[in-house]
């Protein structure tokens, strides 16, 4: 089993900045995958960015506003916020995929509210 558990969420004023963390712990931890969801209201979750193995790959709609970064000895993930918008208000998820045969994030934390004032 992996645990996730996310924090860093809050209020923040467009134009501003916000780090999300994740911490991981739980068995052996080397996943296939690694990344940050989001979730707004009345809307589906929808990807932000991820650790594929080594490389990483973000959204369209945050790509050079957000940047994902990992410290491996801590077993944290971090997402950097930059210039935020009101329209990334959501709640915030970190997910795992655990293996490449696991063709889904099978592990997901509780999430974070992310709330972006204009």
């Amino acid at each position: 089993q992996v645990q996730l558990v996310e924090s860093g969420g809050g209020l923040v004023q467009a134009g501003g900045s916000l780090r999300l963390t994740c911490a991981a712990s739980g068995r052996t931890f080397s996943p296939y995958a690694m990344g940050w969801f989001r979730q707004a209201p009345g809307k589906e979750r929808e990807f932000v960015a991820a650790f594929i193995q080594t490389a990483t790959t973000y959204a369209d709609s945050v790509k050079g506003r957000f940047t994902i970064s990992r410290d491996n000895a801590k077993n944290t993930m971090y997402l950097q916020m930059y210039n935020v918008k009101p329209e990334d208000t959501a709640v915030y998820y970190c997910a795992v995929r655990s293996t490449y045969y696991v063709p889904k994030y099978d592990y997901w934390g509780q999430g974070t509210q992310v709330t972006v004032s204009s």
